[in-house]
């Protein structure tokens, strides 16, 4: 069934990938556009990735799509596991409650659901290494992909904890909010300032605002971070990716080191590094002309 959203976009719909139901919506403008999936990051709502940048990939020409990934939002929220942090989620061997594959797989189920042969792709955070693995293990249904303010996608355990600034990670694990809508909304304030771009002012009345439109209870959500976290890539190495790709990392992110976009793009044949100066992990206003310029760039260049 339906659900309302916000005016600028459908109304929620559903994609099933075996038990699980990933909720997804689409830009209500730019609708004969060329097809641009956004992929959010760990434990985010779709909503997360700003209306103003989506509106603006959509003056580029691209119809943009986003969803919830499972663990997120508004799909479907898996049973507890044994592991409830995120970081030592890292260590296993195998995805407790699902692997990487599952979640790429996920994607795809959403691009049926929209009637999408092949999509532009686009993932900040956790989102860009999931499109690197897109490109690899569904080839054919991949147009282009930016992987923006993420780790190389086949990295896992220490390979993956290599590219992460650990100072970071030991305040977001330090991070307790009671669990109450006030709470939810000062968890998203604080990792809005824990993540900000130094570059550019820290709007608290802005993050604030947002916080307590989205209302998203994931990014306080331990557990459902550590299956997320926890599915380990199993697949090809991504320099076995032969679709054009453009890699965006700020050189102020606070969370994952400048070293793990360079690999990515060093890695990935024919891979382009923008360099974004004074960007944190986040997606400030002031870039989102540059972002949605170069994703067209890159889309031109694809064809």
């Amino acid at each position: 069934m339906d659900e309302p959203s916000s005016p600028a976009w459908t109304p929620v719909r559903w994609a099933e990938n075996g038990n699980v139901r990933l909720a997804y919506d689409q830009l209500a403008t730019g609708g004969d556009g060329e097809p641009l999936l956004l992929v959010v990051g760990l434990g985010a709502a779709r909503q997360w990735i700003p209306d103003g940048l989506c509106h603006l990939l959509a003056e580029q020409g691209f119809a943009v799509a986003r969803y919830d990934q499972r663990d997120g939002g508004q799909s479907t929220h898996l049973p507890p596991g044994t592991t409830r942090n995120p970081f030592a989620a890292l260590f296993g061997k195998r995805g407790e409650a699902y692997t990487a594959e599952d979640m790429t797989d996920d994607a795809i189920a959403v691009m049926d659901g929209l009637g999408w042969d092949s999509a532009h792709l686009f993932g900040t955070s956790l989102g860009g290494a999931i499109v690197q693995r897109i490109a690899i293990r569904h080839p054919e249904r991949v147009r282009s992909l930016t992987s923006m303010s993420a780790v190389p996608g086949d990295a896992k355990g220490l390979a993956t904890l290599r590219y992460l600034r650990t100072g970071t990670l030991a305040k977001l694990s330090r991070m307790k909010f009671p669990a109450t809508p006030e709470g939810t909304v000062e968890a998203g304030v604080a990792l809005a300032r824990l993540i900000s771009s130094p570059g550019y002012p820290f709007d608290e009345r802005a993050a604030r605002a947002t916080a307590e439109r989205i209302a998203d209870t994931g990014i306080k959500d331990a557990e459902a971070q550590s299956r997320q976290i926890g599915a380990q890539w199993h697949g090809p190495a991504i320099s076995t990716i032969a679709k054009p790709t453009l890699v965006l990392h700020g050189d102020g992110d606070p969370l994952i080191k400048m070293s793990a976009a360079r690999a990515t793009a060093a890695r990935i044949p024919g891979a382009r590094l923008v360099t974004l100066p004074g960007v944190g992990h986040d997606l400030p206003e002031p870039i989102w002309g540059e972002v949605a310029t170069r994703i067209r760039q890159l889309a031109d260049a694809a064809q």
